[in-house]
């Protein structure tokens, strides 16, 4: 693939120059859902499927973009110094936006450059495609121009452009797992301090499978910012009484004691699943570290549960797949994984049920939806990085 890339890179940009190559990595969250702007826990892990970007760097101020995953959109070309978010320019307003608020926090991006991106992260699947274009990016321009910005300022940055440049009002999680991952490691991560533990995954006798609804989803278009619309106002109320910063900060038990501060029974249900979700993630760690995957499981099948009935962003086919999968023999457990509203479910299942558990799958969902469903065996993969030669 990766000859295929190079050459494809030569004929957009009809140039001669060899390009350097970079790769970030899409994520999965295995547990810690909608918490992560709730000032909560997540527990992410990037993966192996992910965003390349070969790029070379120009002696103008023209930056040229192209995908292989929109060929239809062809070379897209722009100044340096126009760099404002545009609707007509779709996909590269993620990239843009890198560009603009690295050079807006001091990065020296003096050149422009040619840029071919290959994304293997199935579109719209909620694998978090346009956090690893933007980690994918910033790596690049690190690289290229020299500047000084750790792997962590990268991760801020990508959080701000899709907060304030793209307009969606995310946390920090897709960016960080994208841009600290570590191989065969999960991250635990507090999100209101940013402190982080990585977990060692051993599941030399299980899998982690993906299975993405193939229901498209865009988070500008969801229902995203209204849940957190309607945390921060659950948030508002109990902090009446409460000092509190996130609604996370509080424990399943204080819930219960100040839930009727919360005068919206719908902020309520919002609020139960951030506070519950956080603790599901703290047991979820401790359950890891004892090697005990059947409660881990149970854990994820709670989860998606509460991500069902409290928060409401699981729709029917999420729910078709998880609530089939945990049904099955040899399933630990399944889950909703990103945002929702379509996207993906992940599963762990013991390897010699995984033919078995996919079929039966995708038989329901089928039967249910009226189309297949795809499946991706997940490897846990290392972080956005440079992966071939050395910039010189």
């Amino acid at each position: 693939m990766q000859e295929f890339m190079l050459t494809t890179f030569k004929e957009k940009f009809d140039t001669d120059k060899e390009p350097l190559t970079f790769f970030a990595p899409g994520r999965i969250n295995l547990i810690g859902e909608h918490t992560d702007y709730n000032g909560g826990y997540v527990f992410p892990a990037s993966i192996s499927f992910g965003t390349y970007a070969l790029v070379s760097k120009r002696d103008d101020q023209i930056i040229r973009f192209y995908s292989m995953n929109f060929p239809e959109t062809g070379v897209v070309t722009i100044d340096l110094d126009s760099l404002d978010y545009d609707t007509e320019h779709d996909w590269t307003n993620y990239p843009k936006g890198m560009m603009q608020f690295m050079r807006s926090q001091g990065a020296s991006i003096s050149h422009g450059v040619d840029v071919l991106y290959y994304g293997t992260i199935p579109n719209s699947a909620g694998l978090s495609s346009s956090a690893s274009i933007e980690m994918v990016t910033g790596v690049f321009l690190k690289a290229l121009f020299a500047n000084s910005f750790s792997q962590l300022d990268l991760v801020q940055i990508g959080q701000q452009v899709e907060n304030e440049y793209i307009g969606v009002n995310s946390g920090i999680m897709d960016q960080f797992a994208i841009g600290m991952g570590k191989q065969d490691h999960a991250i635990h991560l507090d999100t209101s301090t940013l402190d982080y533990t990585y977990a060692p995954i051993h599941l030399p006798a299980h899998q982690i499978l993906i299975i993405h609804t193939n229901k498209a989803r865009t988070l500008q278009d969801s229902k995203y910012n209204e849940r957190r619309e309607q945390c921060e106002s659950a948030l508002n109320d109990l902090q009446k009484k409460l000092d509190i910063k996130h609604l996370c900060d509080i424990t399943p038990d204080e819930f219960e004691r100040y839930e009727s501060l919360i005068t919206s029974p719908v902020d309520k249900q919002r609020a139960k699943h951030a506070i519950y979700e956080n603790q599901r993630t703290i047991e979820a760690l401790e359950e890891l570290k004892q090697h005990n995957l059947q409660q881990f499981g149970k854990l994820m099948n709670a989860s998606h549960q509460s991500l069902k009935e409290d928060y409401e962003v699981t729709g029917v086919e999420l729910d078709t797949i998880a609530e089939t999968a945990q049904k099955q023999p040899g399933v630990l457990g399944a889950r909703m994984t990103g945002a929702g509203f379509g996207g993906c479910a992940i599963a762990i299942v013991e390897k010699k049920y995984l033919e078995q558990v996919q079929q039966k799958i995708q038989d329901v969902y089928t039967e249910n939806i009226g189309y297949e469903p795809t499946f991706y065996i997940a490897n846990i993969g290392d972080q956005a990085k440079q992966i071939t030669n050395e910039v010189m």
